[in-house]
């Protein structure tokens, strides 16, 4: 029996017999804490509780564990230990997950059971320290009893690494998932109804056409669905503008351009929607400048469709920009030089030539875009007015007077639905057809500049853009600094000051800003997420990119699928299925930490598995052939290789827990309130001096994170010599 075996045995029976068993409410970020009458109260041990506390039903967990014990009297190589340890780890995670979801606050948690055994049942709070324990010390026997059975070579880590990834995906991904699709299908009184659920799903506020033929509005999925076309479609021209400008043509100010596309992804993603309110609002600038200079009466057009438009346009073209950039730039010159060989004009070689190997970038940009639409929930909920979209409309299911669950549900149902529908017709619209360019082979070419009309129309849309763009952050820049945007100019620090001021007391310096707590729990939820989440990316990028084992598709698919879940959904979806044991997290840190960490994994696992693609498996097979075990390998050869992902990793994790608002407006409580939903608090108050002064300090913080990830992680070092090296040994 491995040592390692040995140490998950002995962490499970800590678990069981040492820990609490149950969650207390209170105590630290995690809020599992507080050992409130330990060992036998509220915060007993399993086995104390089992035996003497009335909750008999956790004594069987006992067996599993002795179980466990028995191969320890036997020798190393005894062909009955890989069963045994399968056996044990099986049965007592079977068991956990049995009792756990039979059993919660109010009794036995189905009407099945109540008839098998009489209601209402015993109760039980939500998993504590010493049941999350026994369970990953279950799992992880099981693994190396797999292991030891041979699966992926014999491998203990690599079987344990993909046990743990699944387990994590499968209960904070696909069950809080399936929450929502069985939430839709009960009622209000939480009975089984499915009529309910085609009631909500055809209701005419989501599907209505009355905008059609009539002054009325279109139901809401329709709403939703033109705005992320639109976007899609918007995002997706102007990124391609910039690109094409970037890389085709000798535009002075290409730094510039690069610097306009950092901006607003490190900006909260109302306060784009809050700038142009500022401006073009009743009380804007804009508007209070044609009603003196021209006589223009201020209107409301801002707000609706038209608002929410320009907003998400700003807030998401720098991404399509990103993404297309590398596309252009891959595009082989050879290529464009063989077609104007053949005499073909510029014209026809971009249309013909270029253009159709953009096709990825393009689809990609467009599928971005049309995902940040659906899921955005900022923009929306400022300048929306009486453009309601589903975002929205979920939120106030959920919060609202109403407190429709089963609403939200089936809204949420109709989102993930056309989101994965934007998927898989992104699928067919590539089909199997081959678009590589870059190859092992030298490609001496220069790229073509662009057709003169191509250049002038990429020029007409993208410089006035760039130059609205600019204007935004002025004015997000000013509006912070003045009394009020558009009516009163005049210099001040008050809303700095009502955030942020600090005071000096005779118990030593004071935090006094209303906005203090909220920026230090969202630094402390974004510092932990980070480093988390570039773990559980960077090890599945590993596990995928240099393991092959059974399932690997399925399970590559699995670790996307939080991708494709916008926000909104995700945010319903945790609070139906960690409102109540077995898993109870609602109103904790903790449930903030791993909505961060399993919304963003998917960046690292992209990032890890473009970045391993490139370095060879000779230099594993190396160590492992020097004796190295395959966890010493993955910290000593392939880690410090992984700098560059592990970077992109840290900064993009980072970045969206500080701005995201989407998923966590639901999560938020009283004790840890981020500072999304401060600002967010803060618009609907009118308070926008403060709201966009919030929104200037966490732009400043993230700027300044991110150099120093950089700085902390550092670069790889390759150990290849630089052209000057080259010429210096040659003269000598």
């Amino acid at each position: 029996m491995k040592k390692s075996a040995v140490l998950w045995l002995g962490l499970g029976w800590i678990g069981f017999a040492i820990l609490p068993w149950y969650l207390v409410e209170g105590g630290s970020l995690f809020a599992a804490g507080g050992f409130a009458g330990y060992p036998a109260g509220p915060a007993g041990t399993g086995l104390v509780l089992g035996l003497a506390g009335g909750r008999s039903w956790l004594l069987p967990t006992a067996l599993p564990l002795l179980l466990g014990l028995a191969p320890l009297l036997w020798r190393r190589d005894d062909p009955r230990i890989a069963t045994c340890l399968v056996w044990a780890g099986a049965l007592g995670m079977t068991w956990i997950v049995v009792e756990g979801f039979a059993i919660d606050h109010r009794g036995w948690s189905g009407e099945w059971l109540v008839a098998l055994f009489g209601g209402p049942g015993p109760k039980q709070e939500g998993m504590g320290y010493g049941a999350f324990l026994t369970a990953m010390a279950f799992l992880m026997l099981l693994c190396h009893g797999l292991a030891a059975r041979g699966y992926c070579r014999g491998d203990a880590f690599t079987v344990s690494a993909i046990g743990l990834v699944l387990a994590l995906i499968t209960l904070f991904v696909f069950f809080p998932v399936a929450q929502i699709l069985i939430s839709a299908l009960r009622d209000n009184a939480g009975s089984f109804a499915p009529g309910e659920f085609f009631t909500k799903f055809l209701d005419k506020s989501v599907w209505g056409l009355d905008c059609v033929y009539s002054g009325l509005r279109c139901g809401v999925a329709w709403n939703t669905l033109f705005l992320a076309v639109l976007v899609g479609v918007g995002t997706t021209l102007l990124g391609l503008a910039f690109a094409l400008i970037a890389t085709r043509t000798n535009f002075p100010l290409k730094g510039m351009l690069r610097a306009l596309t950092v901006l607003p992804i490190i900006t909260p993603p109302f306060v784009i929607g809050l700038a142009l309110i500022l401006l073009f609002g009743r009380s804007g600038a804009v508007s209070a400048f044609l009603f003196e200079w021209f006589d223009i009466p201020p209107s409301r057009w801002i707000y609706g469709l038209p608002g929410v438009f320009i907003s998400q346009l700003l807030a998401f073209a720098p991404i399509a920009f990103l993404v297309l950039i590398g596309v252009v730039q891959g595009i082989s010159p050879s290529l464009e030089e063989a077609s104007q060989t053949l005499r073909a004009r510029s014209w026809t070689t971009f249309a013909t030539i270029s253009l159709p190997l953009m096709r990825p970038g393009i689809a990609n940009a467009f599928l971005l875009g049309f995902v940040e639409s659906m899921a955005d929930f900022g923009n929306p909920l400022v300048l929306g007015g009486n453009f309601d979209v589903l975002s929205t409309k979920i939120f106030f299911a959920v919060v609202g007077a109403s407190h429709d669950q089963g609403r939200a549900a089936v809204l949420a149902i109709i989102l993930l639905a056309f989101t994965l529908a934007a998927f898989y017709a992104q699928h067919r619209w590539l089909g199997k057809r081959s678009y590589t360019t870059v190859t092992g082979k030298g490609d001496s070419g220069l790229p073509l500049p662009l057709p003169r009309r191509v250049a002038w129309l990429c020029y007409g849309t993208a410089i006035p853009w760039a130059v609205f763009t600019v204007v935004i952050y002025v004015t997000i820049l000013v509006g912070s600094f003045v009394k009020t945007m558009g009516r009163d100019y005049t210099p001040t620090l008050a809303h700095y000051l009502t955030g942020f001021s600090i005071e000096r007391t005779a118990w030593g310096i004071h935090f006094s800003g209303s906005a203090w707590d909220s920026f230090w729990t969202t630094i402390e939820i974004s510092a932990i997420a980070a480093p988390l989440t570039a773990v559980v990316g960077l090890l599945t990028a590993y596990l995928l990119a240099r393991q092959r084992f059974a399932g690997q598709r399925t399970f590559e698919f699995s670790t996307m699928l939080s991708f494709a879940i916008p926000g909104t959904v995700v945010g319903v979806s945790y609070i139906l299925a960690f409102n109540v044991p077995p898993v109870e997290l609602t109103g904790t840190g903790l449930i903030l930490v791993i909505c961060f960490v399993f919304r963003n994994m998917p960046v690292g696992v992209r990032a890890g598995i473009a970045t391993m693609s490139q370095i060879d498996k000779s230099l594993d097979e190396a160590s492992l052939t020097l004796g190295a075990r395959t966890f010493t390998t993955v910290c000593r050869v392939i880690l410090p290789l992984l700098r560059p992902a592990m970077v992109a990793a840290l900064v993009y994790s980072f970045v969206r827990a500080m701005t995201a608002v989407s998923a966590i407006i639901f999560l938020v409580s009283a004790q840890y309130n981020m500072a999304t939903a401060y600002i967010v608090g803060r618009v609907e108050a009118g308070e926008f001096g403060l709201a966009i002064a919030y929104s200037c300090v966490l732009i400043a913080v993230m700027l300044a994170a991110i150099l120093l990830i950089q700085v902390a992680v550092g670069e790889r070092k390759l150990g290849r010599r630089a052209a000057g090296d080259v010429a210096l040994q040659g003269a000598g």
